[in-house]
């Protein structure tokens, strides 16, 4: 029987990111976030969570570097929370995945999409190479292979090289 492996373990990217971001409440807290909801009662209200839920979100948030808590108001005291430049760098993220959920719909069946805040045109993001500028879709041309800071285990599991992807999957 294999033995478990908990996340905090693994060195692959895709494994921390997840523990970080991997809720589905975390990442609607977040979207929320980059709307410029700052106030536990916005958020409650918005996302429809319960007290508890939201304040183990938010607590896991502030200590994740995601989110700040600071203080608005006194007597009594009120807090805000407020995208820190770490949770901030979820942006691309957050717009990916709702591009990738519009697209497997008609435009009129979208019930959220993103526009240029200049111009109010509706834009298709898409994930690109910097270097290059090439979109980083579905193509077989771009694969995963070990890094510079790989483990044994990561290096062997590249070993034979970068494998494409199967067509189709």
């Amino acid at each position: 029987m294999a033995s478990r492996i908990r996340l905090e373990d693994r060195e692959c990217p895709l494994s921390t990111t997840v523990e970080h971001v991997g809720e589905w409440w975390t990442l609607l807290i977040l979207h929320d976030a980059f709307d410029g909801y700052t106030r536990f009662d916005q958020f409650q209200e918005s996302l429809g969570i319960s007290s508890s839920m939201l304040t183990t979100r938010l607590k896991t948030l502030v200590t994740d570097g995601l989110l700040e808590r600071r203080p608005y108001q006194t007597g009594p005291v009120r807090h805000e929370y407020v995208l820190t430049e770490l949770g901030r760098s979820l942006r691309p993220v957050i717009v990916a995945l709702a591009a990738w959920g519009n697209a497997r719909l008609a435009p009129e069946e979208r019930s959220m999409i993103l526009v240029d805040a200049n111009s109010g045109e509706q834009v298709e993001p898409v994930v690109v190479d910097a270097k290059t500028g090439s979109r980083l879709d579905d193509s077989a041309a771009y694969v995963f292979t070990a890094g510079p800071a790989a483990s044994e285990a990561m290096r062997d599991r590249y070993a034979k090289g970068p494998t494409p992807p199967a067509q189709g999957a």
